[in-house]
């Protein structure tokens, strides 16, 4: 049989004496990082997308998100309006919150128009006819180091007059 090395204690590397409580330590260390796997195949950590509409006498205005994202993750939003009345110039102003440690891939269809509406971004969408729907698509991705919970709001003008408001909460996971 082989001699020990030099630095090896039989008693506490072998037997581990007095280190008894190191095995538990590695097992619950996996065992949080399995819970915290099993969460995320769950999608408790973002990209799950959801609609919520606002309603209007003129138009009624559908965002279809994610409200839970994750830094990096690429998503899609999906802006769908559905004209109740004529809307002879349709614009949404996104307030900062959709931007803010959020690049902004794609516009599909380009707008007619992009413009900073002090300091949010907006979009003319142009004529939209009575019964008609319009469907504005964003591609977003979280930048890295974004974390954080914000309140993302959106509205629709015709021109100058307010036709709706949404306002709705996102978080972003590290």
């Amino acid at each position: 049989m082989a001699d020990i090395p030099d630095a090896i204690v039989l008693k506490r590397d072998r037997d581990l004496v007095g280190r008894i409580w190191e095995p538990w330590i590695r097992r619950v260390v996996l065992l949080v990082l399995t819970v915290f796997l099993a969460l995320a195949l769950a999608n408790v950590f973002g990209q799950k997308s959801a609609t919520v509409e606002r309603r209007s006498p003129v138009a009624t205005l559908a965002i279809h998100a994610p409200t839970t994202l994750r830094s990096g993750l690429i998503f899609q939003a999906r802006f769908r309006i559905v004209a109740s009345q004529e809307i002879e110039q349709a614009t949404l102003v996104f307030s900062r919150e959709w931007l803010e440690g959020v690049t902004l891939n794609t516009v599909e269809p380009s707008p007619i128009g992009e413009a900073s509406n002090d300091g949010q971004l907006s979009f003319d969408l142009g004529h939209i006819r009575q019964g008609q729907t319009y469907d504005l698509y964003l591609q977003f991705q979280v930048n890295p180091t974004t974390f954080g919970s914000r309140t993302q709001e959106t509205r629709l003008f015709d021109g100058k007059t307010l036709l709706l408001t949404h306002a709705r909460d996102v978080t972003i996971f590290p």
